[in-house]
């Protein structure tokens, strides 16, 4: 019967079959993943680009100079009026100041004596016109010497009528006016302040404090008495500035006699000579100068600064600089071989023979005639032959060098560097060595983390 007739339906397992695409897809999934995680445990290498740099290192200090000063005593009572403007050099026997039974009318009798001539008027504005090119807001102290250097000129046009009328008073018989000269040379001050005869081991860290110090001026029209100060004479180019240091400043630069010197006042930078005086309670640093005191005559406290170290060079990070042991040999051993211009060393092996080969030099010692050979290239106890000669040497002598790992080309070579200064992180160090490093150079940032030779990504 028809309904009776069922068909059978027969279940095979389906035959596999290997795809070839899933099998590559996942040896290249493995290797990303492989490669990711050396990636991530592996010390990486960064890359520090050289550059040009300076440090710096400086301390302030407030000094009191010291000099060959002497302070004159008026000759009678009266009132004092002065020929030449303060700062002056005199000589002996130079016009230097009047006393008067009554105050001097010296004030200005008409325009044409005020009016500057055409030769100081140039002056002003060839100042001006200079501080206005230069100016920068870092450097505002420039504006104090703009003023003083139109002031010496207005001052002394102003001198030039004072002298003037002066000379026409004391002219006048009769007029009551004694006119006194210089004691000798010198610059002249029109001020005392009590330390003119103050040497450096009287100096105490109170006076460095300015404690109680005061400085008493002397006007034009003053009344004065017989024996009191009328001006003082700086009689000698010759002068000092003591300064207050701490005990470990003290320390490191106690067996300098020369030091490089800031003066703040105008930016100038000098060089002084340089001691070291202890006292019970402070140690005393000495400056000594030869020259330039006119500048700082009036003054009494100088800001100054110790310029320590000031060098210019290779500026490099401190970490990236290792220390790396090197063979040392005689240059007498480096040869050529061949037909090549490469340096190399004559090796001697088992057969008795040389062999050359071929060596990159470090560094070189143009005083001890030594060169630095990489350890790496060589057996400890390897025995060279100078050329021409049968004189030989085991390398055994090591010594270490500091450098960095230069990257330029993708794996590290060592580059001896000369230390010339340093700050916390950075060394600067010296440039155009043949065997150093160069400005945009590529060095590994740690140095501890690479070696000779190590290939960098």
């Amino acid at each position: 019967m028809a309904g009776n007739n069922l068909m059978t339906i027969q279940v095979y397992r389906k035959k596999w079959h290997m795809n070839i695409g899933v099998v590559i897809f996942g040896i290249i999934f493995l290797y990303l993943v492989v490669t990711v995680l050396l990636y991530l445990t592996e010390n990486r290498v960064s890359a520090y680009e050289v550059r040009e740099g300076s440090i710096l290192r400086d301390n302030a200090y407030t000094g009191l100079i010291l000099r060959n000063e002497v302070v004159v005593q008026a000759d009678a009572d009266g009132y004092v009026n002065y020929f030449v403007p303060e700062s002056s050099k005199v000589g002996v026997k130079s016009k230097v100041y009047t006393l008067s039974d009554q105050e001097l009318d010296l004030s200005d009798t008409g325009d044409e004596e005020r009016r500057l001539s055409s030769e100081e008027q140039s002056a002003v504005l060839m100042r001006i016109q200079s501080f206005s090119e230069s100016f920068c807001k870092e450097q505002f102290g420039d504006v104090y010497d703009l003023k003083d250097n139109v002031s010496a000129v207005l001052e002394s046009q102003s001198s030039q009528n004072r002298q003037a009328r002066l000379e026409a008073m004391t002219g006048q018989e009769g007029g009551g006016v004694r006119v006194f000269p210089a004691v000798s040379d010198g610059i002249i001050i029109y001020s005392t302040d009590g330390y003119e005869a103050v040497t450096a081991d009287q100096v105490t860290e109170d006076m460095l404090a300015k404690n109680g110090y005061e400085q008493k001026s002397i006007k034009n029209n003053t009344k004065i008495k017989a024996g009191s100060p009328v001006y003082k004479l700086i009689r000698d180019d010759n002068w000092s500035v003591v300064i207050a240091l701490k005990k470990e400043t003290a320390d490191e630069l106690r067996e300098m006699d020369r030091i490089r010197v800031r003066l703040t006042k105008n930016q100038e930078i000098v060089t002084a000579g340089f001691s070291i005086r202890d006292t019970n309670d402070a140690c005393l640093g000495i400056l000594t100068f030869g020259g330039s005191m006119i500048h700082y005559a009036k003054d009494r406290f100088l800001e100054l600064e110790l310029i320590l170290e000031d060098e210019s060079g290779l500026k490099i990070p401190k970490s990236a600089v290792v220390d790396k042991k090197f063979y040392m040999i005689s240059e007498n051993y480096i040869t050529q071989g061949g037909n090549s211009k490469e340096d190399g060393v004559l090796v001697q092996k088992e057969s008795g023979k040389p062999e050359f080969q071929s060596v990159d030099i470090y560094d070189r010692d143009e005083d001890s005639g030594m060169v630095y050979l990489n350890t790496d290239a060589f057996d400890e106890d390897t025995v060279l032959i100078r050329p021409d000669s049968s004189d030989t040497c085991i390398l055994n002598k090591t010594s270490s060098r500091k450098g960095v790992y230069n990257i330029n080309k993708g794996y590290a070579v060592f580059k001896q560097v000369n230390i010339l200064c340093e700050s916390d992180e950075y060394y600067i160090v010296e440039s155009g060595s043949v065997y150093g490093l160069s400005t945009y150079d590529h060095i590994a940032l740690d140095g501890s983390v690479i070696k000779e030779n190590d290939v960098v990504f």
